[in-house]
């Protein structure tokens, strides 16, 4: 079963006098509980390709339907919605909030999709299900670079989102740290059944995924489907 459907997607951004094509015409489906990996040099079109997946664009032409329905056509307020109750976002840089605790970090996201309930204890829950429990009540100034970044997968989580989306979320970290957090990504993917969709130039994270997706110049250039039982685990490299 897709989750995520795209047909013919382009993007245009006017910058002036000049047009630039950053999508020039996606076709894409995304399996429900897929781990996908998107490659591709900076200016390929990756990270347009993730905002307009996360409702945070919108593309110039084409289609892109979530779980059977054309997010493509929804105005703000609808997109807002989808955002809000159906995506979770992991970003490069850890875009934690200084004065605020861990736990108050995750909580952050409940309490902007007004969903109050219980919201320290299942904040306390998100940091448990990424292995930083103990951390809760630091802040980040006294989380290591790798903790941080935990702290933003619970963030993602804790709201129990059908998709992740990932933007370069090992770019910002040592090697080993960086293979840590795609080894999370994929034990939190194959026990909860989210839906992780990560963009990267990285190729070492390539192998946690089901699939890779090479972009170029704003199109698919070519894709990969990995043998799950040549399954490596990047910590083990």
């Amino acid at each position: 079963m897709n989750i995520i459907e795209t047909v013919g997607v382009k993007r245009t951004f006017n910058l002036g006098e000049v047009e630039v094509q950053a999508l020039k015409g996606i076709d894409l489906r995304v399996k429900k509980g897929e781990f996908l990996v998107i490659l591709g040099p900076s200016g390929s079109g990756k990270t347009t390709l993730l905002n307009c997946l996360g409702g945070i664009d919108s593309p110039t032409h084409g289609t892109i339907k979530v779980e059977g329905v054309d997010i493509s056509s929804f105005k703000e307020t609808k997109l807002s919605e989808y955002r809000r109750n159906k995506v979770g976002w992991i970003f490069q840089f850890f875009n934690l909030i200084p004065s605020l605790t861990a736990v108050e970090n995750v909580a952050l996201a409940l309490e902007m999709a007004h969903d109050k309930k219980d919201m320290m204890k299942r904040s306390r829950e998100a940091l448990s299900l990424v292995g930083i429990p103990d951390k809760a009540n630091m802040f980040p100034s006294q989380l290591s670079g790798g903790e941080q970044q935990r702290v933003a997968v619970a963030r993602a989580l804790v709201k129990k989102p059908k998709i992740v989306l990932a933007d370069e979320p090992t770019g910002n970290l040592d090697w080993v740290t960086g293979n840590k957090i795609a080894d999370l990504m994929k034990d939190l993917n194959q026990k909860e059944g989210i839906t992780f969709i990560v963009v990267s130039h990285d190729t070492s994270i390539t192998g946690v995924a089901d699939r890779v997706i090479h972009l170029m110049d704003g199109q698919i250039s070519n894709e990969k489907i990995n043998d799950p039982k040549a399954k490596k685990v990047m910590g083990e490299c």
